[in-house]
């Protein structure tokens, strides 16, 4: 049984193993905290009140559960592609695979367009009077030439950022402290759910939003192919990762609530402004606006490499076409799959809110992981050549049942966006199936040609 990280299977593949361990957890916890945080506490304050601790509870056990599955799977196949390539190998029907993937692909850049909707709101106006639209652009163009540059390069960038944005978190914890402290704000808060929602509802359609914050490590299984030891790195870099989010979460919730009306909170798209400016401490708004800008930048950037990384894993398993495999000669990236995600994100920020589209990337990753929760069970009896983490058969299924329920508290609204985007797979997966059949007739013809005695 092989034990050497560099030798095969992982150090088959075209993409360079560059990503160590603290890079990877700097890349979870990063897409984490950017991801949700920042822009969606007061959206969770909409449905419980001041209770916002108690879905993010429930999402932090769905996230649990589903991250068991993925460590087992991802050490097991380290491979880019992700959800789709432990489906392949599950169940071997191409359009399924094909869906789950591309699903996975529209989750990262439904999420990137509504960060960056979000980064042209309320924190970019602390700063600067600009259009929303044109500063959502040009946001998504930057964020595709550091993709382009290399992932080194991109998850250094998020090194750096993921520091800037839980300096960010830990200024809005201390101020929420020193408020608590002084006898200030209102702790009782805590407690008092939203008056005109039922509490149980509210706090399941709430940690349909706070789940939205525990994502990054879907985004990570994209990574595999890229990382050094990623039987050991994993299950390290993903339960630490979930763990110290989930703390600085829970800290960010009963801090929010103790200093800012629930009510207040539920009309702001930068909520965590509103609580730095109340506290009446010194922090100046352009400061934190700054931050929290860096925050949303650094989700954006992770969830477009995944969803780059996801083209390309297709592409490998000849559910796309082969020029989404293409890679720069130098950089080793997959460069048209990022044009192609960069240009569906332009496009997508143009419409939506960042609260609708949050529970529609919700959606498409519960059914992705349904899809990888069944695989893993299924996969159970297939022997690998490497050593691997291993979850208990209760924990997957305990992850389809709590998928299940969060599936329930979706609207139909984001039903039918979720619809919209699998009839479009459907029809990319016809058309790229079509052209495979091209080229395979056009090889077959060309070989019976090269056969053919000569006269």
């Amino acid at each position: 049984m092989p034990t050497d990280i560099d030798t095969p299977p992982f150090s088959e593949g075209k993409l360079k193993r560059v990503v160590t361990g603290p890079l990877l957890f700097a890349f979870i916890v990063g897409d984490t905290l950017g991801a949700g945080i920042y822009t969606l506490v007061g959206t969770m304050a909409t449905d419980v009140g001041g209770v916002i601790w108690l879905p993010l509870l429930i999402a932090l056990v769905v996230a649990l559960l589903t991250a068991g599955t993925y460590a087992e799977l991802i050490t097991k196949y380290p491979h880019a592609g992700g959800a789709a390539r432990y489906v392949d190998r599950a169940f071997g029907v191409p359009y399924l695979s094909f869906l789950v993937g591309f699903l996975m692909m529209a989750s990262g850049i439904t999420t990137a367009a509504s960060l960056a909707n979000a980064f042209a709101g309320d924190y970019l106006a602390a700063l600067v009077d600009v259009p929303p639209i044109p500063a959502a652009v040009a946001f998504i163009v930057v964020l595709t030439l550091i993709n382009l540059r290399g992932v080194r390069e991109s998850l250094g960038a998020n090194l750096v950022a993921s520091m800037i944005e839980v300096t960010g978190l830990v200024i809005v914890i201390v101020v929420a402290a020193l408020v608590f402290g002084s006898g200030g704000g209102e702790p009782g808060r805590v407690f008092e759910f939203a008056p005109d929602v039922p509490p149980l509802q509210g706090a399941f359609a709430a940690s349909v939003i706070a789940f939205f914050s525990f994502l990054g490590f879907e985004a990570a299984a994209n990574m595999a192919e890229e990382v050094k030891n990623p039987s050991r790195t994993y299950p390290r870099a993903l339960f630490g990762a979930i763990c110290t989010a989930a703390v600085i979460y829970l800290l960010i919730a009963l801090g929010a609530v103790i200093v800012v009306e629930p009510a207040d909170l539920a009309e702001s798209s930068g909520p965590l402004l509103d609580v730095v400016a109340a506290s009446g401490f010194a922090v100046p708004s352009w400061l934190f606006g700054t931050i929290a800008l860096v925050a949303i930048a650094n989700g954006a950037l992770l969830f477009m490499v995944m969803a780059s990384r996801v083209g390309y894993g297709l592409a490998e398993s000849e559910l796309l076409p082969r020029v989404f495999g293409r890679v720069l000669p130098r950089r080793r990236t997959p460069w048209v799959s990022i044009l192609v995600v960069s240009g569906m994100t332009i496009a997508l920020s143009f419409v939506g809110d960042v609260g609708t589209l949050a529970e529609t990337t919700v959606l498409l990753l519960l059914l992705v992981f349904l899809a990888a929760n069944v695989s893993v069970l299924v996969l159970k009896k297939d022997v690998v050549d490497h050593p691997h983490f291993r979850v208990p058969r209760v924990v997957p299924v305990l992850a389809i049942i709590a998928s299940i329920v969060l599936l329930t508290q979706q609207t139909g609204v984001v039903w039918l966006g979720a619809l919209a985007y699998i009839v479009v797979g459907s029809v990319l997966f016809l058309v790229a199936r079509a052209g495979r059949r091209r080229e395979e007739r056009a090889d077959a013809g060309k070989s019976a040609a090269e056969q053919k005695p000569r006269a």
